[in-house]
């Protein structure tokens, strides 16, 4: 399985300005392009962390998730969530020719913790021998800094302060998440269980 980000968050959706605000940094400065370039990256940063301890794309974007067999032959859970659409399915043979599944074959079924393709009939289109199968879908909230639930947007804010406070001494870095970044996503998280089909 391999899960690919077709398109970018665009830095016109990242909230500079309110982060700035957060930062309680004053404007008006000569460096301030400088810093807005550095603000951006702890933002990115910390959107990259929050999604994947919680295995949600917080802004929505284009992905595209490439496998060479289906977990269960009536059903494939996506690895990310919450997917608003699937666009195509493509059956792609050992030789690189492709055909397109007609969603009439498959549905989505778009679950907060666990989005999954679903066979209409008995099993999902037959991924050739030698080959593999594409899905391109597009995950996240919405496009816009204001569609993210308040607590996952204010766990990106207090992560991403503390990639900026702790910038140059490098305590900002490791894998422990802090306390309240921690309260603030731990309803987001998704439980992995083995051996079943989730």
């Amino acid at each position: 399985m391999m899960l690919n980000e077709v398109t970018a968050v665009p830095d016109a959706a990242l909230p500079l300005a309110e982060f700035r605000d957060h930062l309680r940094l004053g404007t008006g400065f000569s460096d301030t392009g400088a810093e807005d370039v550095a603000l951006s990256a702890y933002l990115r940063a910390a959107l990259a962390a929050i999604e994947g301890r919680t295995a949600k794309a917080l802004m929505a974007r284009d992905f595209m998730l490439s496998l060479t067999e289906w977990r269960w032959g009536d059903m494939q859970t996506l690895p990310i969530a919450p997917v608003r659409a699937v666009a195509a399915l493509r059956l792609i043979d050992g030789a690189g020719g492709e055909v397109i599944a007609p969603a009439s074959g498959w549905r989505l079924v778009a679950d907060m913790a666990r989005p999954r393709l679903e066979a209409r009939g008995a099993a999902l289109p037959a991924i050739p021998t030698g080959g593999r199968v594409e899905i391109d879908f597009t995950a996240g909230f919405g496009p816009a800094w204001a569609d993210l639930p308040v607590d996952l947007a204010q766990a990106v804010f207090l992560l991403a302060a503390q990639y900026y406070e702790f910038r140059h001494d490098g305590a900002g870095e490791g894998g422990a998440l802090p306390f309240g970044v921690s309260a603030l996503i731990e309803r987001w998280r998704t439980v992995r269980m083995l051996g079943g089909r989730g």
